[in-house]
C-alpha cells in the first residue's frame, strides 16, 4: 500500500481512506472496552478482585477452559472480567493490524500500535494486582483502563466520515482557540477525577463521608484529632471501618473537582453556542456533555445515599468513562477544526463553515 499520499500537500486536507467496516469495528472495540470498565468496577465495588487467587490460570485451569458450573459468587464477576479483558485484547490486535493495512495516515496507524501496547500493559497490571496483592497496582490498572478507552474512542473518531467532514469547517481562530483549550482542560480534569475515584474505590473501605451535600454534618468537615475520634467512635458502633483525615479530604477533593467540572462543562456549552453554533455536531455534543455531568453528579450522590451499592457505584464509573469519551471526542474535534482553519488561513483561502459537521 502506498502511504505517500499522507505526505502530499496539507495532511489535514487528506484525512485518510474511509472504511465503513473499520470504523464499525473500532466502535465495537470502544463498546467492549466500556463493558470491561463496567465489569472491573463491579469487581472492585463487590470486593471480589481476589476471588480467583491465581493468574493467568483460573484455579489451575486454562482461563478459557474453566468449567461454567464453577462460575459462582465472586468467581463469576472476576472470571467474567478476565474473559472480557481477553476479548478486548483480541479486538485491539485486529484493530491495530487493520489500521496498518488500510489506513494511509502513519499517525493513525501509530495510534493502533499504542493501543496494542496499552492493552498488553493493562493485562499485565491486572495479573500483577492478583499475584502481588498491591492496591496501588489496582489504581494504576483502573487509570490505564480509562486512558485506553479514550485512545480507542479517538481511533474510532478519526475513522469516521464526520472526521473527514471537519476539513470543511473554518472558524475564527482567536474565537475558537479558547474553546479548544477549555475542552482539553475539562477532559484532563475528568481523567483526574476518575483517578481520584479509583483511589477511593481501591482502598476497599467504607465511605469516609456518609452524607451529601454536607460532609459529616458540616459544609467543611472537621478533621482534628478530637473530631476524627468522635467520628470513628460513631462508625465503630455501626460496624463501619475507621477513617482518617486523608480519606475524608480525598473524598472532599473528589466532590470539589466534580463541582468545578460541572461549572466548566456548562461554561463550555454556553461558549460553543455563542461562538461556534454553526458547528452543529459540536454544539450537540456539548449539550449531551452537560446532561452527562448532571447524571454523574446524581449518581455520585446516590452512591453515598446507597452506602456504595455495587450497581450504583458501577453506573457512576461507567458514566464517568462516557464523559471522558465525550471529552476526548470534543477535544480532538476542536483540535482538527482549528488545525484546518490555520492551514486555510496560511493557504490564503477560506472554506465555508459546514453546518452539517
Amino acid at each position: 500500500m502506498d502511504r505517500s499520499i499522507s505526505n502530499l500537500g496539507d495532511p489535514e486536507r487528506f484525512p485518510g481512506r474511509y472504511s465503513k467496516w473499520l470504523n464499525r469495528f473500532a466502535w465495537l472495540t470502544c463498546v467492549a472496552t466500556l463493558l470491561l470498565i463496567c465489569s472491573g468496577g463491579m469487581v472492585t465495588s463487590k470486593g471480589v478482585g481476589l476471588a480467583v487467587p491465581d493468574w493467568p490460570t483460573t484455579f489451575g485451569y486454562n482461563m478459557f477452559l474453566f468449567p461454567v458450573s464453577k462460575w459462582i459468587g465472586g468467581v463469576l464477576f472476576e472470571h467474567t472480567h478476565r474473559l472480557i479483558a481477553s476479548a478486548v485484547g483480541f479486538l485491539t490486535i485486529i484493530l491495530a493490524i487493520w489500521l496498518w493495512r488500510s489506513d494511509d495516515r502513519p499517525w493513525a496507524c501509530n495510534l493502533g500500535v499504542i493501543a496494542l501496547a496499552g492493552v498488553i500493559v493493562q493485562g499485565i497490571l491486572g495479573g500483577l494486582r492478583v499475584t502481588m496483592l498491591k492496591d496501588e497496582i489496582g489504581i494504576f490498572h483502573a487509570c490505564l483502563a480509562q486512558a485506553f478507552l479514550g485512545l480507542v474512542v479517538l481511533v474510532a473518531l478519526i475513522t469516521t466520515k464526520f472526521w473527514r467532514r471537519l476539513s470543511n469547517v473554518v472558524v475564527a481562530q482567536k474565537t475558537f482557540e479558547p474553546i479548544k483549550t477549555l475542552a482539553s482542560l475539562i477532559t484532563f480534569a475528568i481523567y483526574a477525577q476518575l483517578a481520584l475515584g479509583a483511589t477511593m474505590r481501591h482502598q476497599h473501605r467504607d465511605l469516609a463521608i456518609l452524607d451529601v451535600p454536607t460532609a459529616n454534618g458540616a459544609w467543611i468537615p472537621d478533621t482534628s484529632e478530637t473530631a476524627i475520634a468522635k467520628i470513628n467512635a460513631w462508625r465503630d458502633a455501626r460496624g463501619l471501618s475507621d477513617v482518617d483525615a486523608f480519606q475524608i479530604w480525598l473524598q472532599m477533593a473528589h466532590r470539589l473537582l466534580a463541582l468545578l467540572i460541572a461549572i466548566a462543562i456548562i461554561a463550555f456549552c454556553l461558549r460553543v453556542w455563542r461562538d461556534a453554533r454553526d458547528v452543529s455536531t459540536l454544539s450537540g455534543l456539548s449539550i449531551f456533555w452537560v446532561a452527562l455531568v448532571v447524571c454523574q453528579i446524581a449518581l455520585g450522590a446516590w452512591t453515598i445515599w446507597s452506602n456504595k451499592a455495587a450497581d450504583v457505584a458501577t453506573a457512576h464509573v461507567a458514566v464517568g468513562a462516557v464523559m471522558l469519551s465525550f471529552g476526548v471526542s470534543i477535544s480532538a474535534s476542536c483540535w482538527r477544526i482549528l488545525a484546518v482553519s490555520r492551514c486555510g488561513a496560511h493557504g490564503g483561502g477560506a472554506l465555508p463553515i459546514s453546518r452539517s459537521a
